[in-house]
């Protein structure tokens, strides 16, 4: 009993595992091409092969009768698939069944070692559940091996003849139910075609289906071999042989090639940006200008230049007059602190704060301020890395406000690292703070 609970169990939790992987596949996102349409659901198989009154459940009584004797059998199905691991079948059967040396016999002459039996199926109809245990294909969609299990309930007709069996005697037709359960594979050998092996044992609803009555119900078995044809559309697969394993295999290899394919697209980018950016902040002729901005580029060593790069044809001398900040003038300086933002990890200004910064730009200009940059980081990665980036931001700000008419000479730009932090660095809002650029107006 305990042997039979755990191969129900087994076979039940196959199924669940085919039956769930088949679901995933069809929620999955990356598999809303698949439509039970494009799959064959309806077939119809035709079998041939031993019917016997032996069954494995017989005991060693082995029935009413000792020996089993074979004889040939015939059937066919028509079968819907409602799922690559579920469907259903109606089955056919005809033949005769037969066996002799009946057990009712005590030390049996030679005489009634003769006794026989013979019953002949007339017609037999059952309705089943095809259960697909599992497809076993890991790399094709397709699979080749269905290991599968059957169980069901039907109606027969059959009539018994019994020969030198006292106990028994010869019945007319009588119609009765059983109960079908099989197992079996399938071998696709084509889209549409599978070889189908299978054994049914047949236990019936009544004790006389031997022509002896007794006090169990009496069985029977078909071991058969038969093939099975799919109906629909030419050149479609069966869905009983769709392979959800090798579906979300096949897909799950795809994404990861898109994957690849995507970071490897994203990585030549950020080293083109980081080769262009490298290139445009740079200041070849060394005049204050970057070359993004430096309309005028080659200029002579110690040229004095304007804000565009371009040599001052005739630089007067500055007369500077006291001026004083006002609350005004802070204030524009303060949103620009508060707006500037930059690319993650680089120096690239991000195209939001060229609004306040084009304001400082403009307060340099009327009111002919100095202005310093200081630069700051948190203390997330190598000092060095930390002072070259706090330095590329000053000077990548201070680059925008000469390209807007800011005066090179009067914009300082320094880099402190982490160096000169505002607020803690352990945690996450104390480093957002640090990492700034100061803005000094005198």
């Amino acid at each position: 009993m305990r042997a039979t609970i755990t191969k129900s169990a087994l076979v039940l939790s196959l199924v669940g595992l085919s039956t769930s992987l088949f679901a995933q596949d069809m929620n999955s996102d990356t598999t809303k091409r698949f439509d039970k349409k494009e799959f064959r659901t309806w077939s119809i198989g035709l079998n041939g092969g031993m019917l016997t009154h032996y069954t494995p459940f017989n005991g060693s009584s082995n029935g009413d009768f000792r020996t089993p004797q074979e004889s040939w059998g015939y059937g066919g199905y028509i079968k819907k698939q409602i799922l690559p691991g579920f469907g259903i079948q109606a089955d056919f059967l005809a033949g005769k069944v037969k066996g002799f040396r009946a057990n009712s016999l005590p030390s049996p002459t030679p005489a009634q070692e003769a006794s026989s039996f013979e019953t002949k199926i007339d017609w037999s109809a059952a309705v089943s559940a095809n259960f697909t245990i599992a497809n076993l294909s890991l790399n094709q969609k397709r699979n080749f091996l269905s290991p599968y299990v059957t169980a069901g309930a039907g109606y027969m007709s059959s009539s018994a003849n019994v020969q030198n069996t006292p106990a028994g005697a010869s019945t007319g037709y009588n119609e009765n139910w059983f109960i079908p359960v099989g197992a079996g594979f399938k071998l696709g050998v084509s889209k549409g075609v599978n070889i189908d092996l299978g054994y049914t044992v047949n236990f019936m609803r009544t004790n006389n289906f031997d022509g002896v009555r007794s006090a169990a119900n009496d069985k029977f078995s078909y071991a058969h071999a038969g093939v099975e044809i799919a109906l629909g559309k030419k050149g479609t697969s069966q869905l009983q042989n769709y392979s959800a394993v090798a579906a979300i295999r096949e897909e799950s290899a795809a994404e990861s090639a898109e994957l690849r394919r995507a970071l490897s697209t994203s990585e030549q980018n950020r080293l083109r940006d980081q080769e262009q950016y490298a290139k445009d902040m740079g200041d070849d002729d060394m005049d204050g200008v970057a070359n993004k901005f430096d309309k005028c580029p080659g200029t002579p060593a110690n040229t004095v230049v304007d804000g565009a790069g371009c040599p001052l044809v005739a630089p007067k001398p500055v007369i500077r007059e006291k001026v004083i900040i006002t609350e005004s003038d802070r204030k524009v300086v303060s949103e620009a602190i508060k707006n500037l933002e930059f690319d993650l990890g680089k120096s690239t200004i991000k195209a939001s704060s060229y609004t306040t910064l084009n304001r400082v730009a403009a307060l340099l200009v009327e009111k002919n301020f100095s202005l310093k940059l200081a630069g700051h980081t948190d203390n997330t990665g190598s000092m060095a890395l930390n002072l070259s980036l706090s330095k590329d931001r000053a000077e990548a700000v201070k680059s925008y406000l000469v390209s807007q008419g800011a005066n090179a000479s009067r914009v300082e730009a320094t880099g402190y690292g982490p160096n000169q932090p505002i607020a803690t660095n352990k945690t996450a809002a104390g480093r957002q703070k640090n990492r700034r650029v100061e803005f000094t107006l005198y």
